[in-house]
Order: C-alpha cells, then structure tokens, then sequence
C-alpha cells in the first residue's frame, strides 16, 4: 500500500514537471534570441552613436568686424585695383579675429546672459548654476599665498576620474574637507556623494605626489570688489554662498539679440552655442552669400563701388568701370593697340600685354614704347576703362556699361611722361592688400583676395 502511495506521487511529481516546462516553453516569445545574440545586441547598443537634440531656432549672422573692415577699405582706396567680393567673404569668414557674430533668438525662447557682457547660454538653469564658476573674478579679488611646505611621507594620493584634481592622501587631514568642496561645487547637481566616491582612484605615480604637495601649499582667498569694506572669504564654498545670496538673483537676464566677438564666439561654455555656431560657420564658409551682402551693403556706405563682370561675378573697386567705345571715338594707335589686345584674350596679365605689343624693336625703341605704354594703360585704369584686378590681369568692363565721355580720351596723350613700373610683378601692391584685413590685430600676410 506505501509502496502505491510512493509511486502515484512520484507520478504526479513527475507530470507537474512536465506541464511546467511545456508551459515555459509556449510561453517563450517567436522574437526570442540566444544569448549570444543577446550579448551582441547590447554591444551593439553601447557603441550606438549618441542622438543629437535638435538645434535651438536660433539665426546665426556673421558680421565683418569694424576694425579689419576699416583696414581693407584703406587698402582699396589706396590702389586702383579690384577684388573679388566672393574671395573677401570668405577672407572674413577665416579668422575669428575678422568678423563678429549676431544671435537672435525668438521671443517666446530668448538667450539668457550673466549681466552685460557675461557667459550667454540657451539655459537658463546651466548659467545659474555655473554663475560663480563663469563670473567670480568680476565679483571678488583672487589672492593666492604659500605656506610651508607639506611635511611628511606619503606614498599615494586621491585623484578625481572626472575632474583630474589631486585631493592628497585619504589619511590627509584636510582630505575630506577638500573632497566634499570639490564634490558640492561641481558635481553635486548630477549625482550623489555615493556614486561621487566611485569615481575617486588612488595613485601612486611619485610626479602626482609632488604636485599635490605643491598644490596643497597655495591658499587661496576672496575678497569682495564691490563694498565699500571689502568682505575676505577663506574658501570657494562660503565665496559661493555669498555670491548666491548678493548677486546671483538680478545677474541673469533675458536678450533676445545680441553681438559677440569672433575669438569669444568659439569660447562659449554652452555646448549647443558651440555647435550652432560651427555648423553655420562650416556652411557659410562654402556659400558665403549672407557675407557678400553684408560687405557689399558696408562697402557703398564707404564709397566704394561694387560691380558686376563676367559670369555675374562681383567685384569691389574705389574705380568705377566705364565702357569706352574706341572703335567710335579717336584715340591714339598706341590706346586703341592696347584695348584690342585685351578684347582678343581678357584677363591678360600685364608682362604679357607688354610682351605682345613690344616686338622687334630696338632697345631704345623699346623703352620709348614701354613708358609710353604704361602711360596709357595707367590712364585707361584710373578712368576706369580698363579693370586692374589685384593678381595682375587686366579686362575691359562689360559691354553693357554705359558708354564713355568722348571728351575724355584726348587725355591719354597728356599724361605720357607719367611713368610708371608697367611689367613689374604686381606682388607688392597684392602683399600690403592682403594684410590688409589684419592690420590692427596681425602681421601675418594673408591673400585679400582673387578673382
């Protein structure tokens, strides 16, 4: 009877078994992997590139800066040649020390900056947070002094994975103090004193020791700049509190536009600032049409004349080009020789219109010829006939420009004995013009541009 009893629950034992694991097994899912499949599935995850949160409604206008402007202007209206307007955007666009940089920001999501020349930030929050951080030395005189030199032997020191802070051995007497200040001024918003813990290593490299040492030996202390009995503060944490409590509430403001210098414009402490403004950057550098427009509004304002040649393309001068008839209007062999020589090949460089027109002669001939063909070719290029450009080749405007002053042409023979270096390299004159637009912050020589 046992015996039965034993067997019948065996056999029911054995049936729940079964029905448990045929159970486990429906209820498996179709989608289910392997754990393999799993593992790379998760490896796969980790390496999966970060998603980009979308850029803020932002317009981002590069403007010429007034200095570097005021400089090429000079340069222009010293000479008689033309640049192209293309090449000097983009010049602009090169150097932040060229151009500044306009934000404007929709009225329902304005910019927030500390006071009127502070930290900008599309965050509100992030300035109020980081305020002490971005602003403290307009607000309190930093003194660092040097006491005695640290005593003792020690054989490993306490860094921060996330900062690279050397906090001093944990055995320290001033260890904690100096973790826990570390910990509330720049990591207690994202994470817990725990989790910051963790993030402690101990090193052991000699070189770190010493500059613990060293480091540990400064203090440093604040003073307040803006009462008239100035308050010292022996640590960053009450200088906080204090900053927090006096001047943080009336320093963050909302703008809704504002203009920032190039070299501070890539110096934001806001990430998204940063990105917005290299994107617009990188994409205005290929096409830099908003620049041309700016430039060109700024250069009539300055009296100089911007025009169209070939293709559309267009160029600045303090010479405004004039079509001149030759073939209706008398003038000397030696000017018409000179205009039907560029009309055969434009953008012909000057040695060269020398060399086609100063041919089996003798040598006095020859330079006879050549001061009276630099004559010439100066008056056609200051009366605006001929287009100088500033790599040396010469043009004539376009045909539909308006027609030349016939009155005008008999001075070409009066100017003969001004002389001028007609074959000499224009390289100077392109040199002081190409340098031009860092003239008050660089000496370094850089093209103003080609045509």
């Amino acid at each position: 009877m046992r015996n039965m009893k034993a067997k019948t629950v065996a056999n029911v034992m054995d049936a729940i078994v079964a029905t448990a694991a045929s159970v486990k097994e429906n209820a498996r899912s179709p989608t289910e992997v392997s754990p393999a499949c799993t593992v790379q599935r998760r490896s796969q995850k980790r390496h999966r590139p970060p998603v980009e949160r979308p850029l803020p409604p932002i317009a981002v206008k590069f403007l010429p800066r007034v200095s570097a402007f005021e400089n090429v202007v000079a340069q222009i209206k010293s000479g008689s040649v033309a640049y192209s307007l293309f090449a000097l955007a983009r010049l602009f666009l090169e150097k932040a020390t060229r151009h500044d940089v306009q934000l404007t920001a929709p009225s329902e999501s304005p910019l927030f900056q500390l006071g009127e020349n502070g930290a900008v930030s599309v965050d509100r929050q992030f300035l109020e947070r980081n305020a002490f951080r971005f602003a403290q030395k307009d607000f309190y005189k930093i003194d660092i002094t040097e006491t005695e030199p640290i005593k003792g032997n020690f054989t490993n020191v306490a860094r921060c994975k996330l900062s690279g802070t050397l906090l001093g051995p944990t055995n320290h007497h001033d260890y904690q103090r100096r973790l826990r200040n570390l910990y509330e001024q720049r990591f207690s918003r994202r994470m817990s004193f725990a989790d910051y813990q963790r993030q402690i290593q101990i090193v052991t490299d000699p070189a770190e020791i010493e500059k613990w040492k060293e480091d540990a030996r400064k203090v440093t202390t604040f003073s307040t700049l803006r009462d008239e009995t100035p308050v010292t503060f022996s640590s960053a944490t009450e200088t906080e509190r204090h900053f927090q409590q006096h001047y943080l509430p009336d320093l963050v403001r909302p703008v809704s536009e504002l203009v920032i210098d190039g070299p501070a414009s890539r110096r934001l402490h806001d990430r998204v600032l940063n990105r917005l403004i290299e994107n617009e950057w990188t994409r205005e550098t290929r096409s830099p049409s908003p620049m041309m427009q700016e430039l060109a509004a700024w250069f009539r304002e300055s009296g100089v004349h911007v025009f169209r040649h070939r293709h559309g393309m267009l160029f600045v001068s303090s010479i405004y080009p004039r079509h001149f008839r030759h073939e209706e209007t008398g003038v000397s062999s030696q000017v018409r020789t000179i205009l039907e020589a560029i009309t055969a090949k434009p953008r012909i460089g000057r040695k060269e219109l020398a060399d086609k027109l100063i041919v089996n002669l003798s040598a006095e001939e020859a330079e006879r010829v050549k001061m009276a063909l630099a004559s010439d070719l100066r008056w056609l290029v200051t009366e605006g006939y001929v287009i100088e450009f500033n790599d040396g080749s010469l043009d004539l405007p376009r045909a539909k420009a308006k027609p030349a002053v016939a009155a005008a042409v008999s001075a070409a023979n009066e100017s003969a004995e001004e002389v001028v270096a007609v074959l000499a390299s224009s390289t100077e004159s392109n040199k002081q013009a190409s340098a031009a637009a860092d003239g008050s912050t660089t000496e370094e020589e850089t093209e103003i541009g080609g045509s």
